[in-house]
């Protein structure tokens, strides 16, 4: 049997105690980080909820009022939208002015990842002139303070612009 000597456990203790201060905070940054997506996967899938159960104040739940948004892909409607004020003013009463039911999400699925929640879900509507208006989207978000700051939205621009051209906005 070999036996372990006292100056040897003191320095093995030792060694222990250094790694484990090296490690701690990646440690507590993985740990804070899984906290954080929870948390934020939690506040965007209660969001989606509301909305798909009929609630209107899904974009002032989730959103700072500082966001920035940005449509990517081309077209007169891909843009950066800096403010919830001018998202709503630009993209989201354009097209709610053209349907005549608010978009449903349905079939959503939702990530996270420490401070970014992304989201895949199906809208279904009726636009004014009796078609349906269906789009996919994929939003991208950047979460602080239960909040998401900055998003970049992916969709089909092309049923989005159809509809904005189609359909003449509500008096």
């Amino acid at each position: 049997m070999v036996s372990i000597s006292s100056r040897f456990r003191v320095a093995l203790a030792g060694w222990a105690v250094l790694a484990m201060t090296a490690l701690w905070p990646h440690m507590v940054m993985a740990s804070g980080s899984a906290d954080t997506a929870a948390r934020n996967k939690r506040v965007v899938t209660e969001a989606f909820d509301r909305w798909a159960a009929g609630g209107t104040t899904f974009f002032t739940d989730l959103l700072a009022p500082g966001v920035v948004w940005t449509v990517e892909g081309s077209g007169p409607n891909a843009a950066t939208h800096r403010g919830r004020d001018a998202l709503m003013e630009r993209a989201v009463r354009p097209l709610a002015a053209r349907l005549s039911e608010p978009i449903k999400p349905v079939s959503t699925r939702i990530w996270a990842d420490g401070d970014h929640v992304i989201v895949n879900w199906d809208g279904v509507a009726r636009a004014r002139d009796g078609l349906a208006y269906t789009n996919r989207y994929v939003w991208i978000m950047h979460m602080k303070d239960d909040k998401a700051i900055e998003v970049n939205a992916f969709l089909d621009l092309a049923r989005f612009d159809d509809v904005l051209r189609r359909v003449p906005a509500a008096p």
